[in-house]
């Protein structure tokens, strides 16, 4: 990439001179990387014109979660519940993102009990009382994806699934607590796993957020288990990531099931998660779900 002089134009294209606008945030840049921190792509970091769409895509997914929240209840099938959150996003002028990605054949997923994720959507699967279920859903608008999951607890739920369910919003919490511009991606992990572990919980190792914006999945990784030593990938302002720690109530273990979608817990013990978009901000982060 060829070197910018400060009275040339910006590389984001706003039109300012370089020295105007972001020669500042890229010389902090070139100061962590040389103290060996991964420093992703320009690419991935949104304007503040983009933010605005994904923030419109996010407000309208967060829209079909309530919307299932009036819907879900005991005796529901999940293939019901996916056919309202399709109909509901295309009469809102948007694209549910599940839908025919890489195969998946729902509009989103909807994870009961021991499945941590990807469950897929089916007539023959009718909730009941006591299940906590997890709905995960992305809306594509006007070319720009929101994503995020949400708990939903089902009448008479045992005290045990309660405390998980709580306990995994709490993580995605203290996870986001720890987004902040030039911070560790790993400080996320690194805060969430010991909590979960104090509570009696263990963090799953074989999933993690992601980058979105423009794309689906996209560029930083997002673990939620602790990396202590990694310096890794550094935050910076305009980074759009989701949050999404999957929390079991025995070993963080999962098995993939043979639909090459379903993911349950190794030893068929209960799960919970909750999911945010978000952006990094130059003083701290914003949610967008």
């Amino acid at each position: 990439m060829q070197k910018l002089e400060p009275n040339d134009p910006c590389w984001c294209g706003s039109g300012k001179k370089y020295k105007k606008c972001h020669w500042l945030q890229d010389c902090e840049l070139d100061k962590y990387r040389r103290e060996g921190f991964r420093i992703l792509p320009r690419t991935i970091l949104y304007s503040a014109e983009e933010i605005e769409k994904i923030r419109a895509a996010g407000a309208l997914n967060h829209a079909v979660l309530d919307m299932v929240q009036s819907e879900i209840k005991e005796g529901v099938s999940t293939e019901h519940l996916d056919n309202l959150v399709r109909e509901f996003t295309y009469d809102h002028h948007a694209i549910p993102a599940c839908l025919n990605y890489e195969g998946f054949p729902k509009s989103c997923c909807i994870s009961i009990n021991e499945v941590v994720c990807h469950g897929i959507p089916s007539p023959d699967k009718i909730i009941k009382d006591g299940d906590i279920v997890n709905v995960d859903c992305t809306t594509i608008l006007d070319g720009y994806f929101g994503d995020s999951s949400r708990m939903y607890c089902i009448g008479n739920v045992a005290p045990n699934a309660q405390k998980l369910v709580d306990v995994a919003k709490e993580c995605l919490e203290i996870g986001l607590k720890q987004v902040k511009p030039y911070g560790r991606l790993n400080d996320i992990g690194d805060a969430i796993e010991p909590y979960a572990n104090d509570n009696g919980f263990s963090i799953v190792r074989d999933l993690c957020g992601h980058g979105i914006g423009k794309k689906f999945h996209d560029e930083p990784e997002v673990v939620h288990y602790a990396q202590p030593r990694q310096r890794g990938v550094l935050m910076v302002p305009g980074m759009v990531f989701t949050i999404e720690p999957m929390v079991n109530e025995g070993t963080w273990k999962c098995k993939f099931l043979k639909d090459g979608w379903t993911v349950i817990t190794a030893d068929k013990k209960l799960s919970a998660q909750w999911e945010h978009t978000l952006v990094v901000t130059e003083n701290g982060y914003e949610i967008l779900t």
